[in-house]
């Protein structure tokens, strides 16, 4: 495990150094090259599903699919 890292709260992104910059992929993305509904924990892969069965509205869906498309 790696040691933790102290951030400063009132600098900007791009003046931290290089770990920061990097965005680690936590949450439900659409992955527009599968068309299916991906879930990363930490960064890392953890299921895939279809639309059809994804759990969820069609509202949330159609979001998901605009705002959260990889």
């Amino acid at each position: 495990m790696s040691k933790p890292i102290q951030l400063d709260l009132f600098t900007s992104i791009e003046t931290q150094p290089e770990p920061h910059k990097q965005r680690v992929l936590n949450g439900m993305y659409y992955e527009r090259s599968t068309g299916l509904f991906v879930s990363y924990m930490q960064g890392r892969r953890h299921f895939e599903v279809t639309p059809a069965r994804c759990l969820g509205d069609k509202s949330w869906k159609d979001k998901t699919m605009r705002e959260r498309a990889i």
